[in-house]
């Protein structure tokens, strides 16, 4: 006489609490998404609708190779934590320090942008309504990439000083999550200052 098996009920399993990191990440990630919206909403909504110059299409340039320096980034960080997963501190360390670079490229870029819009166009945050949204847009964003950079440096510190191993890879997968959503936004705010705003 043959015995059917018998296959546990997955109502039968213990409930797991999600990971508090993820979880945490997620809901920065949202709340941030959220202030990150109503800037481009309030961009779009005031497109056009100054009444002195300059214009974005007298002042702006296509920043595209910094926007390539950041969007790699995020490649170069995927390898970093794949690295860690497979306990290559080396690679993790190589590809990590990759990534701090693109991201300060990105920065410098965008400083020197500024500088020149400042100092030879003549666009403040005052000088009219297109400064006023750029520089709040932008900025925002700028301040991002500043704060996701810091703690890029900080993980790549303990790892060159050795406290970082593949234990900590889920660490820096969570890490990850706010570099990829600066990135996501990028994109937007590429496309709507750069592209349709000119």
């Amino acid at each position: 006489m043959s015995t059917i098996p018998i296959t546990p009920d997955p109502a039968d399993e213990p409930w797991v609490l999600p990971d508090r990191g993820t979880i945490g990440m997620a809901c920065l990630i949202i709340a941030e998404s959220a202030i990150f919206v109503i800037f481009v909403v309030a961009y779009i909504f005031y497109m056009g609708q100054g009444l002195g110059g300059p214009t974005p299409k007298q002042v702006l340039e296509l920043p595209i190779f910094t926007t390539i320096c950041l969007l790699s980034s995020s490649l170069t960080l995927h390898w970093a934590v794949v690295g860690l997963r497979k306990s290559k501190i080396g690679a993790f360390n190589a590809w990590l320090a990759a990534t701090v670079v693109l991201g300060a490229i990105f920065l410098i870029g965008t400083g020197m942008e500024w500088y020149h819009l400042i100092y030879v166009d003549g666009l403040t945050i005052q000088t009219n309504l297109f400064g006023t949204t750029f520089y709040s847009l932008v900025g925002l964003h700028a301040t991002h990439v500043i704060v996701g950079l810091l703690m890029l440096i900080a993980a790549l510190i303990f790892g060159l000083t050795g406290h970082v191993d593949e234990k900590h890879a889920h660490r820096m997968d969570v890490l990850s999550l706010y570099w990829h959503f600066v990135d996501a936004v990028w994109v937007i705010v590429f496309t709507v200052v750069y592209v349709l705003g000119r």
